[in-house]
């Protein structure tokens, strides 16, 4: 994916530089685990998780970058069983850069790219807790001009631990933002 200045949804603070949006390296896994922690909002991986990703899964994720440094990243795959269909695993985006948008400029950056490879459908996974994902997902949703289905996908008693229902939410078909 060639850089691409983040925009759109995106308002511009004083003092803030903008956002460069890219393809995420090996290197960025590191990132990716430090951003994900701090939410203190999202599943934590193992830092060998978020560096596996970037290394195999770099071509269904993006991560923001400003002055070099990751303030933010979607992390996503193929489903395996449908091609036509990729999974948001995580969005996060660092304290610093919350308000701006970054998360749907992201989304959509990604997005942009999947649909031209023959994505035509999201799916991702939201606790019935997380107003924030939920309404970012909505968001994306209606700026792509798509249909957005929810069901409940696991019940709290499936998890060994304790962890929320996790409802499956899909949108789609996507052609392209409007």
């Amino acid at each position: 994916m060639s850089e691409k200045q983040s925009g759109g949804a995106e308002e511009e603070k004083p003092n803030v530089r903008p956002a460069v949006i890219e393809t995420p390296s090996r290197a960025d896994g590191a990132a990716f685990w430090r951003i994900a922690r701090d939410s203190q909002k999202l599943d934590l991986n193992s830092s060998y998780a978020y560096l596996l990703w970037c290394h195999d899964f770099a071509d269904t994720s993006v991560v923001a970058k400003v002055d070099g440094v990751a303030v933010g990243f979607v992390m996503g795959y193929r489903r395996p069983s449908a091609p036509d269909t990729a999974v948001v695993w995580q969005v996060a985006v660092d304290s610093t850069q919350r308000g701006r948008g970054l998360a749907a400029t992201l989304l959509d950056a990604l997005f942009e790219r999947l649909t031209s490879a023959g994505i035509r459908y999201l799916e991702t996974t939201i606790t019935p807790d997380n107003e924030a994902s939920i309404r970012l997902f909505r968001s994306f949703a209606k700026r792509w001009n798509a249909s957005l289905d929810s069901t409940m996908l696991f019940a709290a008693t499936d998890f060994p631990d304790e962890h929320e229902p996790e409802n499956l939410y899909r949108i789609g078909p996507l052609g392209g933002a409007a």
